[in-house]
């Protein structure tokens, strides 16, 4: 990727990674990723915001080749797609200082061997002036580390927002518009990294609600040019309100699992309630991690493997323990052989799922009428406590 301008003194360079398909060893990546860099060149001073995964070092140091001096660079989250390539950054510079948050100084010692003598600490709301342009650094913490901040240029009304409101996505356009399928990227993004982090991005948000800005310029993704799609699509993500959606991530060895799933979604639909099933030995658990942003109710459905959940069953549980999101409602549905701990097994799994539990309903072997009569019941109780959404 060349270098583009933003406006005048401020480009957009970094790289864009087309061709990665999964993330931290975890994520899925179904549209790539970039790793957004900005440099911001004033009348006195230039300064570089965030770096660039290593894995695509020659290419920002391509894009920095005619670049002379550069005074800061700033350091917004130590994670190493932004802050990977800051050591070979600061050698090309030696005269550079890396400014950071507080709390930030010290995880970029520990992750990168930064010598702690070229790094300047700012407080919250301190500002760094670059001559015609100054750099205001906002601290967002747990958006999704605790030492992240975002960096705020008022003569030129960005907010460069690192990981806040990113999104995974490889594309050659550099605004985002009011394209729907970027908002779904974020959505996913949001569902994966930032959901267990709900309550502390509703107080930055707050933070970002006192500052005037035309752009949003992320550090994965497109820069948002209509920042307020983006911004109302997260009052609504961090918001208690739930959507009257069932979520069903199952497995079935021998069927009887399915059937019940099946059933229940039926009965489910025939209530007036919207259900998406994951069948989880070949979910992409993003898409998964995005209905639970919404979900209401989360039905599990598992056969028995050693008297417990299987063990996929087991990773999407402990999954959505991990995201925290905003369920109010669970149950447990599946079969067994000849015995079962599934729904005590789970329901350890989930302690920080503050939901009600609203029943459990396991067969022995293949389901008949009884057990049937009993996913009715389990979708009538669904049905009573999704009147009010």
């Amino acid at each position: 990727m060349k270098p583009r301008a933003i406006c005048d003194g401020v480009q957009l360079i970094g790289a864009v990674d087309w061709n990665r398909r999964l993330f931290d060893s975890l994520i899925p990546l179904p549209d790539g990723t970039s790793y957004n860099a900005y440099l911001v060149q004033g009348s006195e001073k230039t300064a570089l915001i965030d770096a660039v995964d290593p894995a695509m070092a020659d290419i920002l140091t391509g894009q920095l080749a005619g670049v002379e001096t550069i005074d800061y660079i700033i350091s917004q989250h130590a994670e190493q797609d932004h802050s990977g390539t800051l050591p070979l950054i600061l050698d090309m510079y030696s005269q550079a200082v890396l400014v950071c948050s507080t709390k930030a100084k010290g995880l970029l010692i520990d992750h990168l061997d930064i010598p702690p003598e070229r790094v300047k600490t700012v407080e919250d709301g301190e500002t760094l002036s670059l001559g015609d342009k100054t750099l205001q650094f906002i601290y967002t913490p747990w958006v999704h580390w605790p030492e992240t901040m975002v960096t705020y240029l008022p003569e030129d009304r960005i907010v460069f927002s690192c990981d806040f409101f990113g999104s995974h996505m490889a594309m050659s356009d550099m605004y985002a518009g009011d394209a729907p399928h970027i908002i779904e990227a974020a959505k996913r993004y949001y569902a994966e990294i930032m959901m267990p982090f709900r309550k502390p991005i509703q107080n930055n948000l707050k933070k970002m609600q006192e500052i005037d800005f035309d752009l949003i310029a992320p550090s994965h993704g497109p820069i948002y040019d209509r920042p307020e799609h983006i911004l109302s699509a997260y009052e609504d993500w961090v918001s208690d309100r739930v959507s009257n959606l069932v979520v069903i991530p199952y497995i079935s060895m021998h069927g009887s699992t399915e059937i019940m799933v099946d059933y229940l979604v039926d009965a489910l639909v025939e209530r007036g309630i919207t259900v998406q099933k994951f069948e989880l030995s070949s979910t992409d658990i993003g898409k998964l991690a995005m209905a639970l942003v919404d979900a209401a109710t989360v039905v599990i459905g598992t056969p028995t493997v050693h008297a417990g959940p299987h063990p996929n069953v087991v990773s999407a549980v402990h999954l959505a323990n991990a995201l925290r999101p905003k369920l109010k409602f669970a149950a447990v549905i599946g079969s067994y052989g000849w015995g079962t701990k599934a729904a005590e097994q789970i329901a350890g799994l989930i302690p920080n799922l503050k939901v009600e539990i609203l029943g459990t309903v396991l067969c022995k072997g293949h389901p008949r009428d009884e057990v049937f009569t009993e996913l009715d019941a389990l979708a009538d109780a669904i049905q009573d406590r999704h009147a009010a959404f």
